[in-house]
């Protein structure tokens, strides 16, 4: 996921993500979907999103991974620094992911966001 975030510019290619992926956001700003179901879906609501996103995305930092009695499953707590291109703030918010791999690639991403320190972020 950190190529696709800082590797390359452009849209995400969804290289990572099954075709049947399930992308779970519970916390979501509103007018955000909570969930969106299977890789295309996805990546048309996540393409024009990150083309037009105010933010450079510097750094991301793994501060924990947790592992969980699924083997295919882990929860992972990180964080997001980036540098508002609106403001020249950089502020970094904090995450977590719970995620499922099948078959060498993302099945389930449920992300927990912290929704006010993403906007304040956003500017």
């Amino acid at each position: 996921m950190r190529q696709q975030w800082f590797g390359r510019p452009g849209p995400l290619t969804g290289d990572d993500l099954a075709d049947d992926v399930i992308i779970e956001a519970p916390f979501a700003a509103p007018g955000r979907p909570t969930r969106i179901e299977g890789r295309q879906r996805f990546l048309e609501f996540a393409n024009p999103q990150r083309a037009t996103l105010p933010v450079h995305l510097d750094d991301c930092r793994t501060v924990a991974i947790h592992d969980t009695t699924d083997p295919d499953t882990i929860i992972v707590e990180y964080e997001l620094t980036g540098t508002s291109t609106r403001t020249n703030e950089q502020s970094t918010v904090a995450f977590i992911a719970v995620l499922t791999v099948r078959n060498g690639k993302v099945a389930l991403w449920r992300e927990y966001q912290n929704t006010l320190a993403m906007l304040q972020a956003l500017g």
